[in-house]
């Protein structure tokens, strides 16, 4: 079996009310993105909220940085990096496809998700 070349970075646990916690995960994406790997953050339960415009927009990692959650976002996306909403946070946080931030790719579904896990598909960072 070959290396994955595609890290799967899924953001479960992260709770946007706590900006301190997102600021590695997306500087985790823009770097793997940087060096040439294949990046795929999907961000489901309540931190499926980041993919809401306006939301990540109006948080920030460190107080007075001035510098966003949404900017470490593009960054990421700049790199290279897919952003997944879970097709279930629709629902959850009564979001449309159209309220997405545009770094969204679309929707990755928890059997897409688990097929790529057990197949090997991918290395995986969780937050």
């Amino acid at each position: 079996m070959t290396k994955p070349n595609r890290l799967l970075i899924v953001l479960v646990n992260t709770d946007p009310r706590n900006g301190e916690e997102l600021g590695a995960p997306f500087y985790h994406a823009a770097v793997a993105a940087a060096l040439g790997y294949e990046v795929d953050v999907v961000c489901t339960a309540t931190a499926g909220k980041l993919l809401k415009t306006g939301v990540a927009e109006a948080l920030e990692v460190k107080a007075g940085s001035g510098k966003s959650v949404y900017d470490f976002i593009r960054d990421a996306h700049t790199h290279g990096a897919k952003f997944y909403a879970c097709p279930a946070n629709l629902d959850l946080f009564e979001m449309k496809k159209e309220d997405l931030i545009p770094e969204c790719a679309g929707f990755m579904s928890t059997t897409k998700m688990m097929i790529d896990l057990m197949e090997g598909e991918c290395r995986v960072l969780t937050y």
